[in-house]
Order: C-alpha cells, then sequence, then structure tokens
C-alpha cells in the first residue's frame, strides 16, 4: 500500500450500519412497517452484496494531502448538509463583527474566504493543498493565499483580527496544536469561530465519501473530538467561549450516494441529531482574565 492510502472498509458495512442505526434510534416508538421494512433491508443487503450500490464497492482512506487534492475537483459541486446547516450559524456571528484582517485556516475552496471578502476584512486564506488554494484564488482572487498546516500557521503572532476554521479540526488527531495556533495568531480582543462535524456524526458514521480518480470511492480520516476536549483545548490556550451552536439534520443526503439509495433509513438514522458544532470564542484583552 503506498504512503497516501492508509486502510479501507466497504459500502456494504455503511449501508448495514444506517439501516441498523435506523432501527435502533426507532426500536422503542417506531412504525411497525418502518422497522419490519428496516430488519428486510438488512437481510437483503447482507445476503445479496450485488444489491448495493456498485455491488459493496471498496472505499479507500487517503491521508488529508492526497485527499483533498483529488477532492478539490468536486468540492464545490455537490449540496452539504453540513455546510448548510453551518453556514447560516457562521454567518450571523461575522454580520455582528467590525471589518479587519481576517484569516481562514485550512481554507478549502474558500467559501469562508468568500464571506469575509464579502463583510469587508482583508483575508488570508491558508491551506495544506495547492490544489485547494488554486479552487480558492479563482473564487476571490482579492485574498491572499500561503500553503501551510492548520497547526503550523505561516503568520506572525497577534497578527489578524479574526480568524475562521471551517469543518477542519477533525482531521488532527489532537485538536491542541490546532487551538493554540489560532490563539496565537489572533490579537487580544479578536475572535475565533471553530466549526467542526459533530462528535455524534463521527462516531456513528465515521467519514465522508468522495469519488477518488477512476470512480473510486475514498475518504479523509476523521477523528472525534468531543466538547469536553475543546473546553480544554481553549482553556489552554487562554481563549473564553462566548457560545457553542449545534445546528441539527436538516434532511439533505448526499446526492448520488449511498445514503440516497436507502433515503428513509438514512434520515431516520440521522433525524434530530446535531451535525455540526460551531464555538464562538475571543481572545481576552489585555488584562482580561479567561
Amino acid at each position: 500500500m503506498s504512503d497516501e492510502f492508509r486502510g479501507e472498509f466497504r459500502v456494504r458495512e455503511l449501508v448495514l450500519g444506517i439501516e441498523g442505526l435506523a432501527l435502533l434510534r426507532h426500536a422503542v416508538d417506531g412504525d411497525e412497517a418502518f422497522l419490519r421494512e428496516r430488519v428486510a433491508d438488512i437481510r437483503r443487503f447482507a445476503l445479496d452484496e450485488e444489491k448495493l450500490p456498485d455491488g459493496g464497492a471498496l472505499v479507500s482512506e487517503l491521508d488529508p494531502a492526497a485527499g483533498y487534492a483529488s477532492w478539490s475537483a468536486v468540492y464545490d459541486s455537490l449540496p452539504s448538509s453540513y455546510i448548510e446547516v453551518e453556514e447560516p450559524v457562521v454567518h450571523a456571528i461575522l454580520d455582528g463583527l467590525e471589518p479587519g484582517v481576517a484569516l481562514d485556516a485550512a481554507c478549502g475552496t474558500g467559501r469562508q474566504t468568500r464571506a469575509l471578502a464579502a463583510r469587508g476584512h482583508r483575508v488570508i486564506g491558508v491551506d495544506q493543498s495547492p490544489q485547494m488554494i488554486a479552487k480558492a484564488r479563482e473564487h476571490t482572487p482579492g485574498a491572499e493565499f500561503r500553503t501551510g498546516h492548520l497547526d503550523r500557521l505561516p503568520l506572525d503572532d497577534d497578527s489578524v483580527d479574526l480568524a475562521v476554521c471551517s469543518l477542519a479540526m477533525t482531521h488532527l488527531p489532537d485538536l491542541v496544536p490546532g487551538v493554540a495556533e489560532l490563539a496565537r495568531v489572533v490579537r487580544p480582543g479578536g475572535r475565533i469561530v471553530v466549526t467542526d462535524l459533530h462528535p455524534f456524526v463521527i462516531a456513528l458514521q465515521g467519514q465522508c465519501l468522495f469519488v477518488h480518480g477512476a470512480e473510486e470511492l475514498a475518504f479523509v480520516r476523521n477523528h472525534v473530538h468531543l466538547p469536553s476536549r475543546y473546553l480544554e483545548a481553549f482553556g489552554r490556550a487562554g481563549l473564553r467561549v462566548r457560545g457553542c451552536h449545534e445546528p441539527l439534520f436538516n434532511g439533505r443526503l448526499a446526492p448520488g450516494g449511498y445514503e440516497e439509495f436507502i433515503a428513509d433509513a438514512a434520515r431516520a438514522a440521522w433525524d434530530g441529531l446535531p451535525i455540526v458544532v460551531v464555538w464562538d470564542v475571543e481572545v481576552p484583552s489585555g488584562g482580561e482574565t479567561p
């Protein structure tokens, strides 16, 4: 196995897992016909892989560099429930802030770069993927972009008024270094907005799939970061929490994916669960304590 590939599983496990999660969550109060359908699906898919999407295709893990190089080609083309529930919360926070120098950390294709620039900020976007930065630069040519890692940001201490980091901390096995870097580069009195996939989602489902290469499926590993771990990281970095938001699943399933193949089960599995967490924190001004 090459360095860029790390692990693998099959769509079969995902389909059976979602069916089982829907059954588990609705076992007590669910409609009996719905529950029987879930059991029938589990039997059918377990016995005959040919009935699964792509015959229960293999899904390979890519390291972040290789994964985002590949994902950049399609990242902006498909709707995402995570982004759809995250952006209104983040934008409401941004709308209350005065323009200044803003960092979009792990900027990806630059969706938050665009939001920051539209609100009058001078934006610096940082990402480890040159391919993602190329897409971001196309969308917001007036922003500045630098190649760098979330836990080793290429910025000076106290050099920005605001930092936004969207759906990226999940790729760090330990979020403490990433949070510490955001705290380092934001000036006293500044704000930090961090969003992440909710630990419920990662613990239950794990990974986000995308098409890699010639119709192959791949993922970049997500790590579970519990709220207690975030609070610990914020405390160690001297940050003060202003708010924590947990927007719920909105019913959107990834188009063409395995969840649409079992849409009733997938929507029942995620119904009422938070799928994203949004942290609004600040760097205390001089003399203030967190």
